[in-house]
């Protein structure tokens, strides 16, 4: 098989492409390292770059103008000199991929062959616009991308990625998967554009609003700083809101917020995620997508740790799903951005397909546990009751509202967040069958991870001292991929159920690396 192998790498390969002796990028390439070493630049000193916006009438055009060109000239030659003292190379005596880089700090960065798990190409738009692509490795025991080629061409990516994953050692079957996959693609799953919106208009509510008060109160701070006068009247707003009818000051509050959320994530789903295919090569499966910045992930099965399926009501109705996939990742605190991979906008059935291919059957939910009672009690508690309790006593000591509206605010939020502690419980549930284990979670966005038993790392159980009268308690299921908590649940259930997830795990001879 390995022979097999070596032979099509060597059939597909450009002759000019003479991997043992240093290469430098692209000549073109310098126009990205450019783009990259001012955008760096300006994200560490934006609050200058603001200060020379604001005040650019009263500023003295030759130095302003003139400054800004030495800048940007030094800049220019920073990155030709990054370019020239960048030089790629596989050594195949010590079985090595070695980098070698810097201008002023000489850095060699060396990485064994046989510890490549990954070799992505990308394309950013700056990139695209000059016509090279991005080659990035990861490699096992990692917690970062040990290694990325800024500016190469497209057929110098595809012949360094053949060579590196047929030199790499790790398996024959990844090697085999990594050239079928670059040799035989067949699209297996298109998300168009409809779906996309689908997906844009109903999820990411939260995080879109937490995003644009970001950004507006970073950017009037700054300007406010720097002109000395409050850019945004705050009386102003408030007399004319005061002006309207409640009613109508609430929906219009409302609506502005909601049409700003609503484009803030159609415009970035669209852009992200435009293009999403799936194509399948034998038992691996690659993701392309992006309009701007183009993406090409190789996702193996075999490495895919958790699957976590998201809907919500409006997603139901719409027939849209988001699934997101956890790799195995070495971070010790947290999952790399890379191995978390989402693919959005999918229907049930095109879901059902991309988790049969994933573990080979269908996930099906086995027997099912829920909580115990108290952990809705205890979830009442400290998200209604303890939130009322403070703002009844700030309110006491401090009168920054009238106690009618207080009353109508607290009825307003005992509504609302009784509603979401509801369905929460309702929805918290674990399901356990032979192969897979399953847990359900979520109010709005109901959220179902899956993980299989045998690709458990560590299992932890915790029992507070006062559960014990109850027997109840919790457990902890971690992978390489992330965590399961189940809790507040019968706790001779919970023992029983870990017994048996250790002996999956004991006698397993299945490999998920």
């Amino acid at each position: 098989m390995k022979k097999k192998i070596n032979l099509k790498v060597k059939q597909t390969m450009p002759n000019s492409s003479n991997f043992s002796e240093p290469q430098r990028q692209s000549l073109i390439g310098v126009v990205v390292l450019f783009a990259n070493t001012i955008q760096k630049t300006i994200r560490a000193f934006w609050p200058l770059v603001l200060i020379w916006m604001v005040r650019i009438e009263s500023m003295n055009k030759l130095v302003l103008f003139g400054g800004t060109f030495v800048v940007l000239v030094l800049l220019a030659l920073f990155s030709y000199l990054q370019y020239y003292y960048f030089t790629f190379h596989i050594d195949e005596e010590t079985e090595e991929f070695v980098i070698q880089k810097g201008v002023f700090n000489k850095t060699r960065i060396t990485i064994q062959l046989h510890k490549i798990q990954q070799v992505n190409i990308n394309q950013s738009l700056i990139q695209k616009l000059v016509n090279v692509h991005k080659l990035e490795i990861d490699t096992a025991g990692s917690d970062k991308k040990e290694a990325s080629i800024s500016a190469i061409s497209h057929e110098l990516a595809l012949a360094l990625k053949e060579r590196l994953i047929a030199l790499s050692k790790t398996s024959n079957e990844t090697a085999v998967d990594e050239i079928s996959e670059i040799e035989e693609k067949q699209t297996f799953i298109a998300i168009n554009l409809i779906s996309l919106l689908k997906i844009g208009i109903t999820s990411n509510y939260v995080r879109s609003f937490a995003l644009i008060l970001l950004f507006f109160s970073t950017i009037l701070e700054n300007i406010q700083k720097v002109v000395g006068d409050e850019v945004l009247d705050e009386n102003q707003v408030t007399n004319y809101l005061d002006s309207l009818p409640i009613i109508t000051s609430i929906v219009l509050v409302f609506g502005i917020f909601f049409t700003l959320i609503l484009t803030v994530n159609l415009v970035r789903t669209v852009i992200k995620y435009f293009n999403f295919t799936i194509q399948k090569s034998r038992n691996s499966i690659s993701l392309h997508y992006g309009l701007l910045a183009t993406k090409n992930i190789l996702l193996n099965p075999n490495k895919v740790q958790k699957v976590t399926v998201s809907q919500n009501f409006f997603q139901k109705k719409l027939d849209v799903t988001s699934v997101k996939v956890y790799q195995a990742s070495s971070g010790e605190q947290e999952l790399k951005a890379k191995d978390q991979i989402e693919i959005p906008g999918c229907s049930v059935a095109e879901r059902d397909k991309i988790l049969a291919l994933l573990y080979q059957n269908l996930p099906v939910k086995g027997k099912k546990f829920k909580p115990n009672w108290r952990k809705l009690a205890v979830n009442l508690f400290f998200f209604l009751l303890f939130p009322i309790a403070i703002t009844f006593f700030l309110n006491w000591s401090f009168q920054w509202i009238e106690w009618d509206l207080w009353m109508i605010y607290s009825l307003i939020f005992i509504v609302f967040a009784g509603i979401l502690v509801w369905f929460s419980f309702k929805n918290y549930r674990l399901f356990v069958s032979n192969t897979f284990i399953i847990k359900q979670n979520g109010a709005w966005d109901i959220d179902t991870s899956i993980i299989e038993p045998y690709k458990i790392q560590a299992i932890e159980t915790h029992q507070f001292f006062w559960q014990k009268v109850t027997n109840i308690g919790s457990v902890s299921l971690s992978t390489a991929g992330g965590t399961i908590s189940f809790t507040t649940a019968n706790f001779d259930e919970i023992k029983q159920l870990v017994n048996y997830w250790l002996y999956q795990v004991e006698i397993s001879e299945k490999n998920w690396m």
